[in-house]
């Protein structure tokens, strides 16, 4: 096997697959990336047996062939070539040698035999979704999902495909997230799955861009299949969470007391400064509406007070409910495009709901006010 290849062309294709080849694993074959030279491209593949990623890059190829090496080593030196265009050139013992300018490399590989192959997709059972939408959706879901490994199947993303619409939830049990998509659904095609985190992470990295992204679905397996940087297509595979998820709509309240418009940057802000004064043991911002008025409240023993106030269109009865300021911090920092957000509230002890004028609803339970 030999190539010619640009340096910001292979560098493309080791950024895709990176983090998934090269961890931390007690078999060898794990740690290196999957190289595969064909006609016009070399197609660079990473796994650790939950998540593939591939990515081919265009590149001038003398002759066909395959090796794997150590990713993080590639990567290490590619990085730090200082030429524009490398030669890479793999013998019969799979071992690969790099050229560029006056620097010459030998990484030693081993078979592509060894390498864990892809699973193989079953036609028809596929969608296709703009890429910025769903860079969106993640964007505005991801935060909630659960890091308790003992409820694993809140550790992902759950995709709900039916009825011409994608909807997204994730949620710790404390907070819930959900925002929707209308698609353009083939007919006949339905799907519901949990997507675990380390593959949230890899596609929201990845996946925003311009075009589509298509979804093809297996029985315990989703692939997301996209372009990437430098004229590159990327294909990523992950196993799916095993379970079913719950059923997140009972936990939606069907009404609320009040409704109130806040200015979403100017809470955020506010919400961030008074996080600096919480602590591990008081970790609450108090949330006190009065006629026309928003008071937000942080008091610590161990750190200090707190004390902001903004303008707001409410005349209610008078209301105070407490939040972790962090589970009112990430929504609102997702909702970058809106200027207005609106919380539903009942009482000092019920949900609060956040809602914006789009297809989403952030649903937040609050903390215990120490009288």
């Amino acid at each position: 096997m030999n190539l010619t290849i640009a340096k910001e062309h292979l560098l493309a294709g080791l950024h895709a697959v990176q983090n998934v080849a090269g961890g931390r694993t007690t078999l060898p074959i794990l740690q290196n990336v999957l190289l595969q030279a064909e006609p016009g491209e070399l197609r660079l593949t990473g796994t650790d047996l939950d998540l593939w990623i591939a990515c081919a890059v265009s590149a001038t190829v003398g002759r066909s062939g395959a090796t794997t090496v150590p990713a993080r080593k590639l990567v290490g030196i590619v990085r730090e070539l200082s030429g524009a265009e490398l030669e890479l050139e793999v013998d019969e013992r799979y071992t690969c040698s790099l050229r560029s300018g006056p620097s010459y490399y030998r990484l030693r590989g081993i078979s592509p035999e060894e390498f864990p192959p892809a699973p193989v997709f079953p036609q028809g059972r596929e969608v296709d979704i703009p890429r910025e939408a769903l860079a969106g959706m993640l964007r505005k879901t991801a935060y909630a999902v659960s890091t308790d490994e003992s409820r694993y199947v809140l550790n992902g993303v759950f995709f709900s495909l039916r009825e011409a619409k994608l909807t997204l939830v994730a949620t710790d049990g404390r907070r819930l997230a959900l925002v929707e998509q209308e698609l353009a659904v083939p007919e006949g095609v339905t799907a519901d799955f949990i997507l675990p985190s380390k593959a949230v992470h890899e596609v929201s990295r990845l996946v925003p861009g311009e075009g589509d992204t298509r979804l093809r679905f297996g029985e315990n397996q989703v692939a997301f299949e996209f372009a990437g940087g430098q004229g590159s297509r990327i294909q990523m595979v992950s196993k799916l969470v095993e379970g079913n998820y719950p059923n997140y709509r009972q936990v939606i309240p069907s009404e609320s007391k009040f409704r109130v418009s806040l200015p979403r940057e100017e809470l955020l802000h506010a919400l961030r400064r008074a996080e600096f004064m919480t602590s591990d043991k008081a970790n609450s911002v108090k949330l006190t509406f009065t006629r026309n008025n928003l008071a937000l409240t942080a008091n610590s023993p161990d750190v200090g007070e707190a004390r902001e106030s903004l303008a707001v269109n409410f005349n209610g009865a008078d209301l105070s409910i407490a939040f972790n300021p962090r589970y009112l911090i990430e929504p609102l920092t997702a909702l970058d495009e809106y200027e207005e957000v609106f919380l539903e509230l009942t009482d000092e002890l019920s949900p609060g709901v956040l809602k914006v004028n789009g297809p989403f609803l952030y649903v937040v339970m609050p903390m215990r006010i120490a009288t």
